[in-house]
């Protein structure tokens, strides 16, 4: 277990699971360094809400944002999002990501990371046939309306039936 997910266990006695995700990566150094900041997870986890602000701190030599920021700002929310919204009977790692650059980001951007409780029975009911799947998330950098694309990231992330998975990496040993 993780030092990150030692804390959540611990924490989510004291605080609920949405609180800890925002305060957590808002405080977490890995987080903090790509300059954006959680502002909204509801309580059921399903959407969660992020700023990339323009500052000093991520803007590159022609004054827009660096594009390993805006990844950086999308990158663990999908992977760490589900793992909070499946149960203990899963893994869940981030398999591959894709990012198109579309414009110039000269301003804050936004983005929104949903699921939907229909998604999840899906997942589930494909994991309790085919045990292990992939799943693609698209997420798009936009400014604050949501009517300007700056970027879209796809992250394929990986799903499996926890027991399914041991058993796959001890015959993987084993060979």
């Amino acid at each position: 277990m993780s030092f990150y997910q030692s804390l959540a266990k611990t924490g989510t006695r004291y605080f609920g699971k949405a609180f800890l995700f925002k305060h957590g990566f808002n405080l977490s150094p890995m987080y903090r360094r790509s300059t954006a900041r959680i502002t909204k997870v509801t309580g059921d986890m399903l959407k969660v809400k992020i700023r990339l602000p323009l500052s000093y701190k991520n803007s590159n030599y022609v004054g827009s944002i660096f594009g390993g920021s805006m990844f950086s700002a999308v990158d663990p929310i999908p992977m760490v999002q589900l793992i909070n919204l499946l149960d203990e009977n899963y893994v869940v790692w981030d398999k591959s990501a894709e990012i198109s650059f579309r414009i110039p980001a000269r301003e804050d951007l936004y983005a929104e990371f949903t699921y939907t409780e229909e998604e999840l029975a899906e997942i589930k009911a494909r994991i309790a046939s085919e045990r292990e799947i992939d799943i693609v998330k698209v997420t798009r950098l936009t400014d604050k309306t949501g009517s300007k694309v700056f970027c879209e990231v796809r992250k394929t992330v990986y799903v499996a039936d926890k027991d399914y998975y041991r058993e796959k990496r001890a015959a993987r040993r084993k060979k």
